[in-house]
């Protein structure tokens, strides 16, 4: 038995791992099998070959269709986050290998996350204390933030509203916002569903993403949408870089729809920092100061949710090689329920 994790971007020993996967490394010539993020794109191929199981720790790897052709023995592949757009969904259906996801863990710390990027650009809070580390006396100004207005006069646009986007339309609704929700697959009576992006992005105040990136929601936020955001609205972006062209934003920002972004994810991670949108926010001019926020793919940190995601992605392999069954499978439909090596449901 072979526990392949290709990419652990935490330091330390895996300790996390080996308590939830106890069950499985107690028996006889099993091995945890660890590797740093800095080394997986050059594992030898016979740690592929020998892997009964897989967990993608970080999304830098990109587990792709000639990775996965090289799984001859595995039985399990996780993918150690919520997203699982870098593991080859089709690749691995072909192979009849159930991919996994952990939805569950750092929900509140997202959604905590996309609340206070809003609060910082409608509280000014980004913009006060630029101003004050320039200068403390001339600084001492309540009227240099662009963006300030009052939260329960807003209506808070939410696209995705699965756990995170839930979380962030419940905080939301605390301040007293209306909440509109966009998702084609749920139907929340608490909210006010919009059958379209277009008609979300032209009523909202606030448009917040939590959606996960797919074939249809890649570039979603473009600049026919962006032209239709309201004047001074906000934009967050907690889910994942590339659902927004980043292209489109400078000039969006300064035509002033939106008024300012938020944005925890980027399409390249880090940035280039000679893209235009990166640049501008590097030096802070005039259509920019105080309406961009940037946070270093963050929003999911901290120590309890590291922990979670950790322990859960592990727990998932030992609960589909110990016949507790499969969580959270992300292309069951996709498989030959049949001739799988692990048991769907609980034995």
């Amino acid at each position: 038995m072979r526990i392949l994790i290709p990419d652990l971007p935490f330091s330390g020993e895996p300790d996390i791992e080996r308590d939830a996967l106890a069950p499985l490394l107690a028996e006889p010539e099993a091995l945890l099998d660890v590797h740093r993020h800095t080394e997986a794109s050059r594992l030898p191929v016979d740690l592929w070959r020998r892997a009964d199981a897989v967990i993608v720790s970080s999304d830098r790897l990109s587990l792709g269709s000639e990775t996965i052709g090289q799984l001859e023995r595995c039985r399990i592949i996780v993918r150690g986050g919520v997203g699982f757009d870098n593991v080859d969904i089709a690749a691995a259906s072909r192979r009849n290998i159930p991919v996994c996801n952990v939805p569950d863990y750092g929900t509140d710390e997202v959604a905590d996350h996309a609340i206070a990027m809003m609060l910082a650009l409608r509280r000014g809070l980004a913009s006060y204390a630029e101003y004050l580390g320039v200068d403390p006396v001339a600084g001492w100004r309540f009227d240099v933030a662009p963006l300030i207005r009052r939260m329960k006069v807003q209506r808070f646009g939410v696209v995705g509203l699965g756990r995170i986007g839930r979380a962030a339309a419940l905080r939301a609704s605390a301040f007293g916002m209306r909440i509109l929700y966009y998702d084609p697959f749920v139907a929340e009576p608490a909210y006010e569903r919009k059958d379209s992006l277009a008609a979300l992005v032209t009523e909202a105040d606030v448009v917040s993403l939590h959606c996960p990136l797919t074939p249809e929601t890649r570039a979603m936020i473009g600049a026919p949408q962006l032209a239709l955001m309201r004047p001074g609205s906000l934009l967050i972006n907690t889910a994942r870089g590339a659902v927004i062209d980043i292209d489109a934003l400078p000039a969006a920002l300064r035509a002033g729809r939106p008024g300012g972004v938020g944005l925890d994810v980027l399409p390249q991670e880090p940035p280039d920092p000679d893209h235009e949108l990166i640049a501008a926010w590097r030096l802070q001019p005039s259509w920019l100061a105080g309406r961009l926020l940037l946070s270093p793919h963050a929003a999911f940190y901290s120590p309890e949710s590291i922990r979670d995601l950790r322990f859960k992605a592990a727990a998932t392999v030992r609960d589909a090689l110990t016949g507790a069954g499969l969580r959270h499978c992300v292309n069951l439909e996709q498989l030959d329920l049949s001739r799988l090596q692990v048991a769907v449901k609980p034995a």
